[in-house]
């Protein structure tokens, strides 16, 4: 349905006058009434009763202006927003991001950004990498934050490297490898691992695959976890290992240790992702921010 037909629409109904809804639309009464035929003509009967006094609001006619006047508006906001993308300008920005990444990375880019841009508001949604990719493609999210794994990305999103971290070996401090200064791909052959849901984190499982491979092993995958929080639970549980990022150091599990990946150094990259196209200058900035070297 036309909006503009419905707008006018709604001025005639304001006024109850078609002579000053032409007058405040600054059209032609003519015009005007041949947008009402042609709006009448699409909702297939009259929306107005017309009078010496002026014109007045069918049954048909109360129906679509209390109907459409909330979808007008939401849609005039819509189009507001789209239009301010499309010159580049927007007054938030909307983050997608990994618990993990926050502390060191993430926030002082968000503060930085806060002063530069004061007038910005910052939106942060904790997601894992799955959901984030999903919004992102959505347009639910301007920029994500997350790991290198998912060789797809970098084909339908522009990516940037914000730091990158060896591979390291997560096992239950009670695990006969703990003891151990280093530990290699050989010696986690006969080991059960904790993989990752694919919806949750995208490509996770096929990366360890992969990387096993070099040790000349296929990983032995006892359970899917849903988020690092939990794969690192599950070590405990079931006395498996898993090979994650350094970065998860931090965390600080009770009953997890973590040893480094001896032989041929692995490396996982944390990046940004943002929509090909015009993006705004927040959204800029930020990436300069996420990815600006020492």
């Amino acid at each position: 349905m036309n909006l503009d037909l419905l707008r006018s629409f709604f001025a005639i109904a304001e006024f109850g006058s078609m002579s000053k809804a032409a007058e405040q639309l600054h059209v032609s009464q003519s015009t005007l009434t041949r947008q009402m035929q042609t709006l009448e003509t699409e909702v297939g009967g009259p929306l107005l009763e017309r009078g010496h006094s002026g014109v007045a609001l069918t049954a048909a006619g109360h129906a679509l202006l209390d109907g459409m006047r909330p979808v007008v508006a939401k849609a005039d906001i819509v189009l507001s927003e789209a239009r301010k993308l499309a010159r580049g300008q927007s007054a938030s920005v909307r983050i997608g991001y990994i618990m993990s990444a926050a502390g060191e990375y993430l926030n002082p880019a968000i503060a930085a950004l806060r002063r530069s841009h004061p007038q910005t508001k910052v939106h942060l949604v904790d997601l894992s990498p799955g959901e984030q990719i999903a919004a992102l493609r959505r347009g639910e999210l301007d920029v994500v934050v997350l790991g290198s794994i998912n060789a797809a990305i970098p084909r339908e999103f522009f990516v940037r490297r914000i730091a990158t971290f060896s591979v390291i070996v997560a096992l239950p401090e009670t695990h006969v490898l703990a003891t151990r200064d280093k530990v290699s791909l050989a010696d986690l052959q006969k080991e059960m691992f904790i993989g990752v849901n694919a919806d949750d984190i995208p490509g996770f499982n096929n990366w360890l695959v992969q990387l096993c491979r070099r040790g000349g092993f296929r990983p032995r995958i006892v359970e899917n976890a849903s988020s690092i929080t939990e794969t690192l639970s599950l070590l405990v549980a079931e006395n498996a290992v898993a090979l994650l990022p350094a970065l998860v150091e931090r965390l600080q599990v009770p009953g997890v240790t973590f040893r480094p990946l001896d032989g041929t150094p692995v490396k996982w990259d944390l990046q940004v992702a943002w929509q090909r196209g015009k993006i705004t200058e927040p959204v800029r900035e930020l990436v300069n921010l996420l990815t600006k070297r020492p």
